[in-house]
């Protein structure tokens, strides 16, 4: 039921509104000013606000103006019985969605009052279709580390200091990243993200700052790179510690000269880029090891933000997990399942080792394959979870367990094998390349299991 809020000095204007819109089904809450309107607005949630203009203490216009600060998707409807179109036009510029004339047409009012209750919710809507479609999630938790990152992402976005995202695979780095993005003063401008683990090092100059035509064998014609993508907006550079020495030089005096050269190019270019890198690496010990640039480190990390481990965060587990789970039971198109206690503690109790992602993946299998209610048996016989961990039972009767959900070995064996390169590609963050040198087997080999087992990032 939508909560409107009438702000008028007049009981009599504010009673034949209350009757109004309560028969159509509306919850009405009223104030006699607009000092006590303005407060209403800051401790409660309206979706939609009627306001007269000519008040004591404080006018209509200055309640508006005042909302829109605080809360500048909550649509406004002005009222007066002094109105004129000088009137009308003012409060529509400082942002109301209409004004109406003391004493209101009924059919008039109802129209506007529904019009601007569908427009909230088509900014809502909107604002939630943006998200989605920029892979933009909340950052979920109320654990200590994950406040201070939060805070810590509140003080420097705006700023233009660069900032060095550091944590394992899996952990949220990207996200931290997007939401930098999304609250500094270049949220309209592009965030281009490179991989830097997932591209050769051979083509990895080429990717960043592009090439002109004929520079080498393939280059059939000039190409923008992505620091020319990202001009006015945010370069991710993601695991940045596995860029190539000839790439970390380039990479340092564009940071420092603001300004690029394509790849067979002489001509100078200008760029206007924030960079926020990331990796999962120990950069010190790669400088040790004469892999990383030391002057390159320094530039990067003006701030340093380290995105804990999941197993760091355990209290956050339930909020994450439910969170997935309504996310993904409407991605399906099903009604939302539910976690019983014990079955939230068992995912408390699983160790993590591919973080938030692993779990996302981990709550989408029992979402598949439990039912309506997903309990502690669902969580050990689809996780790493094994009771005699967590001190229930032998390792025996949990082997028992797990093997009973198999009919024959070519499907255990098949189960098994998709685990363990599901896993190895998380781990690699999906680099085919490094996962099949890890895994001893030909990378054509890995792209067939990958395809056989349907396996998507």
């Amino acid at each position: 039921m939508p909560r409107i809020l009438i702000i008028d000095d007049e009981r009599s204007i504010r009673s034949t509104l209350r009757e109004i819109l309560e028969y159509e089904k509306y919850e009405i809450v009223e104030a006699e000013d607009g000092a006590e309107g303005l407060q209403l607005i800051k401790k409660e949630d309206f979706d939609l606000v009627m306001c007269d203009i000519k008040m004591p203490k404080m006018d209509g216009m200055e309640v508006l103006i005042a909302s829109a600060e605080i809360k500048p998707d909550l649509p406004f409807i002005m009222i007066s019985g002094h109105g004129s179109i000088d009137t009308a036009v003012e409060a529509t510029k400082k942002g109301a969605y209409d004004f109406l004339q003391k004493p209101p047409d009924l059919n008039r009012l109802l129209i506007t009052v529904r019009n601007a209750l569908e427009k909230k919710d088509l900014v809502t809507e909107t604002k939630i279709l943006k998200r989605k479609v920029s892979k933009t999630r909340d950052i979920i938790g109320q654990s200590s580390p994950i406040v201070r990152i939060k805070d810590t992402i509140e003080k420097v976005a705006p700023t233009e200091a660069r900032v060095l995202i550091t944590g394992e695979n899996g952990s949220g780095k990207e996200l931290v990243a997007r939401w930098i993005h999304e609250k500094s003063n270049r949220a309209n401008g592009p965030l281009i993200e490179v991989n830097c683990a997932a591209i050769p090092s051979e083509l990895i100059e080429s990717e960043l700052f592009g090439h002109e035509k004929g520079s080498f064998t393939s280059a059939i014609k000039q190409r923008i790179g992505k620091f020319e993508q990202a001009n006015g907006g945010t370069l991710f550079l993601d695991e940045i510690g596995d860029m190539s020495m000839s790439a970390q030089s380039k990479v340092l005096r564009a940071l420092q000269e603001n300004k690029i050269t394509r790849v067979g190019g002489e001509k100078e270019i200008p760029v206007d880029v924030r960079i926020i890198a990331a990796t999962n690496k120990d950069l010190f010990k790669e400088i040790e090891l004469n892999n990383f640039r030391m002057d390159l480190y320094h530039r990067l990390s003006v701030i340093i933000i380290h995105v804990p481990t999941l197993n760091e965060r355990s209290d956050d587990i339930p909020e994450i997990a439910q969170s997935f789970l309504e996310e993904i039971c409407n991605d399906y198109g099903v009604p939302v399942k539910k976690f019983t206690t014990s079955a939230m503690k068992a995912l408390q109790a699983n160790h993590w080792t591919g973080n938030i992602r692993e779990l996302h993946n981990m709550v989408e299998r029992l979402i598949i394959l439990s039912d309506k209610e997903i309990t502690e048996q669902d969580v050990i016989l689809n996780s790493g979870v094994n009771r005699k961990n967590m001190g229930l039972e032998t390792s025996a009767q949990s082997n028992t367990n797990t093997f009973d959900q198999y009919n024959s070995y070519q499907e255990f064996k098949d189960d098994v094998e998709k685990e363990f390169i599901l896993f190895k590609l998380e781990k690699n963050n999906w680099n085919v390349t490094k996962t099949a040198e890890e895994m001893d087997i030909q990378r054509s080999h890995l792209y067939n299991k990958i395809e056989k087992y349907k396996l998507k990032r």
